[in-house]
């Protein structure tokens, strides 16, 4: 069930990659989670400010002018055609086109049928996605750091990314989904000089977390039963070992 909400953000992300001009990063297709309402949402796709949303609560797709459409029982086609018939609405220079440049962790077809997830799922998502956004703000803003708190639609995870100054390093944090490294959602913070992850085999330990050294080098924290304090916590921890 909760692949849905990871595959219902590629319509917002392929607004992205459609509507706005392309970044050799990709990041013209990531998004942000909206706290306040609740919502994935895109970039703005033109100069009037427009998005594509995700409501999560009511579970549909929302041009933020306030044309809706209800996910519950609707296949992926149906979707598409919905998106390509309201984006004509606005003054867009060609049609909207669902078309992946990547591949995601499973697998789905124009017959794909969304079904409205539990209450307590949906709340999930809001709570986590809430905390991620407030716990690297509050990093951020602690250690003077600047970076933009995107959620990249191919992992799905929210990040940021900053540079750390007077260095050749560069540090990679946010809140990832469930996948090979941990089966739970979990917060993480790693360094690269470059494209290289710095090894991490003699970092002091964390009070919070772990640093993991095979394949992915850095922090990683399981964020079941943890406060933001926790979760600033364990990012400052961590960003500590990369600043010696």
């Amino acid at each position: 069930m909760s692949n849905q909400i990871h595959f219902i953000t590629q319509y917002l992300a392929m607004a992205g990659k459609r509507f706005l001009e392309p970044k050799p990063d990709d990041s013209h297709t990531n998004l942000c989670f909206n706290s306040e309402n609740k919502s994935f949402e895109t970039w703005s796709l033109n100069q009037n400010g427009l998005k594509l949303q995700f409501d999560l609560p009511d579970f549909r797709l929302q041009w933020s002018t306030g044309t809706s459409f209800e996910l519950d029982g609707k296949t992926h086609a149906t979707v598409v055609q919905w998106l390509e018939s309201s984006a004509n609405e606005f003054d867009f220079n060609k049609p909207y086109n669902f078309e992946l440049h990547y591949e995601l962790p499973f697998k789905w077809d124009d017959s794909f049928t969304f079904e409205m997830p539990d209450n307590s799922l949906l709340r999930s998502e809001i709570e986590l996605r809430t905390m991620a956004n407030n716990a690297l703000q509050e990093f951020l803003t602690e250690n003077n750091l600047s970076s933009a708190i995107r959620i990249w639609p191919h992992h799905f995870d929210t990040g940021a990314f900053v540079l750390l100054e007077g260095t050749e390093k560069s540090v990679g944090m946010g809140m990832a989904i469930p996948d090979t490294l941990l089966d739970e959602h979990y917060l993480y913070l790693s360094g690269y000089v470059g494209h290289n992850g710095i090894d991490t085999s003699n970092f002091n330990p964390l009070s919070l977390g772990q640093w993991k050294n095979e394949g992915f080098k850095g922090a990683v924290l399981p964020v079941s039963d943890i406060s933001q304090n926790h979760a600033v916590q364990f990012l400052n921890e961590a960003l500590s070992q990369y600043k010696k």
